[in-house]
């Protein structure tokens, strides 16, 4: 059976990443794959979305003419929401974000863009993967891209539990050096970010959002250790933020006490 798959992206509709992905994906499945991308690089855009102003969408070119592609002059987010509320008739089986240039670990997913994407696919009620390589000066998307299609295939034949998607991070490699997958947790931050202050040329102030390599353990368990020891992890992600265990610790607060004792026993 034929299914459809939405890609997507957060490095933009001409990224070699989702080239490599949309064509191994045509090459290996015999799925109808829909691209719906950002038309320009965003990046670190996290899961914003465009409001107070129109989306220009525009059909694109792709390399694969039997591919139907439209470039978006907005976020990830916005790319996905658009395409299920406007540019596809049914909503895709499966939604696919990357294939990212440079990695997506530990709490780097509050801010990719690529991961975003995804999560507004499982928001909206389809399963989905976020794919990233962690190289990035020298990319070759092959292997990401043969490794998105076998998930894509596993996903595709047993689903997943409603809401969820997989956060997939390939190290740099080739099939004899890459060992395998992991099923692993999010670890912790990867970089430092730092804001500069900058003097402009015209006198003017600006501060600028930097960031670098903040040295962290690879704690065994964790996305992190998985790619540093040649490993792909899978981390599933759930769009339920919540706590759980947080609620019981915060029931013995006591809050309804509190609430009398501030606004007192006669309410008005």
């Amino acid at each position: 059976m034929t299914r459809t798959i939405l890609l997507t992206n957060d490095d933009g509709i001409e990224a070699p990443g989702l080239e490599a992905l949309c064509r191994r994906l045509r090459a290996d499945t015999p799925h109808r794959v829909v691209v719906v991308a950002p038309d320009t690089e965003r990046s670190g855009s996290g899961h914003s979305i465009t409001l107070g102003q129109g989306l220009e969408v525009k059909e694109h070119a792709f390399e694969d003419d039997a591919v139907t592609a439209w470039a978006v002059r907005g976020t990830p987010a916005d790319c996905v929401k658009v395409a299920f509320r406007q540019l596809l008739e049914n909503p895709p089986d499966l939604v696919i974000s990357g294939i990212n240039r440079g990695a997506n670990l530990g709490t780097d997913v509050f801010c990719s863009g690529t991961v975003s994407a995804a999560v507004e696919a499982a928001i909206l009620g389809s399963p989905a993967l976020a794919v990233s390589l962690k190289e990035y000066e020298h990319p070759d998307f092959e292997l990401a891209a043969r490794v998105a299609v076998y998930l894509t295939l596993l996903v595709l034949d047993k689903g997943l539990p409603r809401g969820t998607l997989l956060n997939v991070n390939v190290p740099a490699g080739t099939p004899e050096t890459v060992r395998g997958f992991a099923l692993a947790r999010l670890g912790g931050a990867c970089w430092l970010n730092e804001v500069e202050r900058r003097l402009e040329p015209c006198g003017r102030v600006t501060y600028w959002l930097t960031s670098r390599p903040d040295g962290i353990v690879d704690e065994p368990g964790t996305d992190h250790a998985a790619v540093a020891s040649g490993l792909i992890s899978i981390t599933p992600i759930h769009i339920d933020l919540t706590h759980h265990h947080a609620l019981g610790e915060l029931d013995g607060w006591e809050l309804e006490r509190a609430w009398r004792s501030l606004v007192g026993d006669g309410r008005r």
